[in-house]
């Protein structure tokens, strides 16, 4: 595992780079094309993920529903 400024500027590169619609990032000299932006989304959440795991945080994620008959 990488420590998280590594990982920060891995995924601030992937950020810039979905921005602009370029599918290729260049970090550290290497060089990964992408097939699309959701394969980028994908390599950002992952990126997020181990870098909570660096600071020992964890991401919680909730999606809650609510539903009425309108009454």
């Amino acid at each position: 595992m990488s420590d998280p400024a590594t990982l920060r500027a891995r995924r601030d590169a992937l950020s810039a780079q979905r921005s602009s619609g370029v599918a290729r990032v260049s970090y550290d000299g290497k060089t990964v094309e992408y097939r699309s932006v959701a394969e980028i989304d994908r390599a950002i959440e992952a990126l997020d993920r181990e870098i909570a795991a660096a600071e020992g945080r964890c991401i919680v994620r909730q999606v809650r529903v609510t539903t009425t008959k309108g009454l």
